[in-house]
């Protein structure tokens, strides 16, 4: 009531266009997104005063409240505070940053690293804080908006190949000028179809064009390669991908991102990318529990383990049950339905039964590939597997 009597007469295009949005009136409507959730503590959370289990976390080893993980967090705090005062190009970093950015660069097997307070960011740069006007960038169709927005600030040309497709992508090199400066960008992981990149293959046409790779690695690092160090281990092939950039919310029970790579790439990442030189430095929170989550990766294996044996008995199950899976070859499960109205209905239908994942359609996937995006976490027990058997034989019987 308060709020018709003053609400204003919209005369400004853009507020128009925000308040008569058919997106975001439907969005609202059908409560798809921005859920609040009022707990979490394993891979448990609450919504609207009801227990749920968490199927769609990116967490995929459930160490974000490991207790060693709390306690450098609660550590961090008191020691340093909530804050870093600013950008670290400005007003400097912190001894835990070098620290931090030592150990990712240590563990992903690459010289340097820069660590900086969101993923999104680190992505972007590592686009940004190398390609320039004149450059080609050739980008897998299915890589993370984050890649896509560092390309367009880049002011570099784009070239796109087919999904996961090394045979595109030599075609178009072979269209292209050998002396133009050229970047590769593919995921390690590619989240929402669980598929891992033809790294191999793509790596040996990047050394017959000569052209600089990035390789963005938030779905693999703490999933795939020895003790989850990463796609690139994983295939053997870390010396010979110039770029890794990831996030720290994923495996590494924090947020955050990070771009790693040799000392002279990262010190001109430094000089070079405007997300890096006026970004806020990580807080000293973020950066202790993402250590502490790497102690615990390093040194307790049984963390991976339970994460492939819960998602080959995940995958076993959506088998069992006919569903269209993307041919996933990760703890990344897609439950393709291929329908928008009743890819909602399945989603709505676990959400029912007290299974949270995520409804996504086409701009997000490729028309025709509506889906329910899953995530198996290695914090998934037997109890959580009887909840989410149920929730699934329930919504695909509905379907």
């Amino acid at each position: 009531m308060i709020r018709s009597v003053f609400k204003k007469k919209v005369s400004n295009p853009i507020l128009q266009r925000c308040a008569n949005d058919d997106h975001t009136r439907l969005r609202k409507r059908y409560e798809l997104w921005y859920h609040i959730l009022n707990e979490q503590r394993g891979t448990r959370v609450s919504m609207d005063g009801k227990e749920m289990v968490m199927l769609a976390s990116n967490e995929y080893l459930g160490l974000y409240d490991h207790p060693k993980v709390i306690e450098a967090g609660q550590r961090a705090l008191a020691k340093w505070g909530g804050g870093t005062m600013g950008a670290r190009s400005a007003n400097g970093g912190r001894s835990f940053h070098a620290e931090l950015e030592q150990r990712l660069a240590n563990f992903l097997g690459k010289e340097a690293c820069h660590v900086a307070s969101a993923g999104y960011l680190s992505c972007m740069s590592s686009i940004t804080g190398f390609a320039e006007r004149g450059d080609v960038v050739l980008v897998d169709k299915n890589m993370h908006s984050s890649v896509w927005d560092g390309i367009r600030l880049s002011m570099a040309d784009v070239e796109r190949f087919s999904h996961n497709n090394p045979d595109h992508l030599r075609s178009l090199l072979e269209e292209l000028d050998s002396a133009t400066a050229k970047i590769i960008a593919i995921e390690g992981v590619y989240s929402m179809e669980g598929h891992i990149g033809k790294l191999p293959e793509i790596l040996d046409i990047a050394q017959q064009y000569q052209c600089f790779t990035v390789l963005d690695d938030a779905h693999g690092i703490g999933v795939l390669g020895n003790q989850g160090r990463g796609t690139a281990n994983y295939f053997g092939l870390t010396d010979r991908v110039d770029i890794i950039t990831g996030s720290l919310s994923k495996s590494l029970g924090s947020t955050g991102g990070f771009v790693a790579g040799d000392e002279a790439a990262i010190e001109y990442l430094r000089t070079r990318s405007k997300q890096i030189i006026f970004s806020a430095a990580l807080s000293p929170c973020q950066a202790a529990c993402a250590m502490a989550a790497l102690d615990v990766i390093e040194t307790e294996p049984e963390w991976l383990d339970r994460l492939w044996a819960n998602t080959k008995r995940y995958k076993a199950l959506l088998d069992d049950l006919g569903l269209d899976t993307w041919e996933s070859e990760t703890p990344a499960i897609p439950i393709i339905i291929g329908d928008r109205e009743k890819a909602y209905h399945f989603w709505k239908n676990l959400c029912d039964k007290g299974v949270f994942t995520i409804f996504a359609t086409a701009p997000g996937v490729p028309p025709g590939k509506d889906l329910v995006r899953t995530a198996v976490s290695a914090r998934h027990t037997n109890e959580d597997f009887e909840i989410i058997e149920k929730a699934l034989r329930y919504a695909a019987k509905k379907m």
